[in-house]
């Protein structure tokens, strides 16, 4: 082509988790028996919805309005149940305005960082998921920057990498926190996730936080940013596909968390809307489900169930290794 129309951050958008699954399948055609452990589905693995969540779903196909466009930002019954559970936490309160449902996580992550000026970068852990490593990386043009997980003390963030380059590093307008953490499996303690956003306030960043895993936690629970973030401006990002179970919804969101307090972190989640305004919307029929299942009075027992069976499934693993 006389043009050449190829982003700059073209080769950054790699997902190795995916591209694998190729490689063994050319394995297989050559007769090599394959056990697929390249994805986080828990349906894959046999895992299943409650029955009455299924029932749930089942009803809501039923109504003409989930066959059709929802609100940009998500059904307001969606919005509204969600901000009660949020506000029920204490700390950082929000409205329904401040929820905006996405096409799963993944459809969120690339909003976000195709919407964030090129030379704003976002520090994120390493080891890394990769849909956030090559986003960050894609949007930049430059190899995605990162602070250390630190395998000899529980994965923790190394807090003192993270604050020197922060320091040192004035492109970095927000910190990635994934928490429970993807690949690692660390849930970040109080006093962990108080440094990390004394960090933000102090060199006036964002935080950018992955809580989809929040529910799936034994052996305690795991905080929500929103819990210690006091007046910093963030974005936690939530869905249904891990804890329905029900990733084949391909149904997410992103919690807006003190928008008012910065006006440059205001235009920027405005433009998040104005880019959901030209999809104009989000599927709409899992949203219809989300209201009904976040107010039964099974749904607490039900993240109870599954929250034992990981503990007994880690449990099991940890006697045989």
């Amino acid at each position: 082509m006389r043009r050449n129309i190829v982003h700059s951050g073209a080769d950054a958008l790699t997902y190795e988790i995916r591209s694998i699954v190729a490689k063994g399948q050319r394995m297989r055609e050559c007769g090599v028996e394959m056990v697929w452990e390249n994805i986080g589905d828990p349906i894959q693995k046999g895992d299943r919805p409650a029955p009455w969540i299924m029932e749930i779903a089942r009803e809501a196909l039923e109504r003409p309005e989930t066959w059709g466009y929802c609100d940009t930002k998500g059904r307001p019954d969606a919005r509204e149940v969600l901000a009660d559970f949020i506000n029920r936490r204490g700390g950082a309160k929000v409205t329904p305005d401040d929820i905006l449902f996405f096409n799963g996580l993944g459809d969120a992550i690339s909003t976000i960082f195709a919407h964030m000026r090129r030379e704003a970068r976002v520090l994120g852990p390493s080891p890394a998921y990769s849909t956030f490593s090559s986003a960050e990386a894609a949007h930049s043009g430059y190899e995605h920057l990162t602070y250390r997980l630190d395998p000899t003390k529980g994965w923790m963030p190394d807090l003192e990498e993270m604050r020197m380059k922060v320091h040192y590093n004035d492109t970095i307008a927000g910190i990635l926190l994934i928490n429970p953490n993807n690949p690692t499996g660390a849930v970040y303690p109080r006093a962990v996730l108080e440094e990390i956003v004394a960090i933000a306030k102090t060199y006036n960043l964002m935080i950018i936080c992955d809580e989809i895993y929040s529910h799936l936690v034994f052996n305690g629970r795991a905080l929500h940013l929103s819990e210690v973030l006091g007046d910093v401006p963030a974005l936690s990002l939530r869905g249904i596909s891990k804890e329905f179970p029900w990733p084949g919804s391909r149904c997410g969101w992103i919690e807006i968390l003190n928008r008012g307090v910065d006006r440059t972190f205001d235009r920027f989640v405005q433009s998040l809307l104005d880019a959901k305004m030209l999809e104009v919307c989000s599927t709409s029929l899992p949203q219809a489900v989300i209201p009904r299942v976040f107010r039964d009075a099974r749904f607490l027992d039900h993240l109870a169930r599954r929250q034992a069976m990981y503990a007994a499934r880690a449990a099991e693993a940890d006697q045989a290794l």
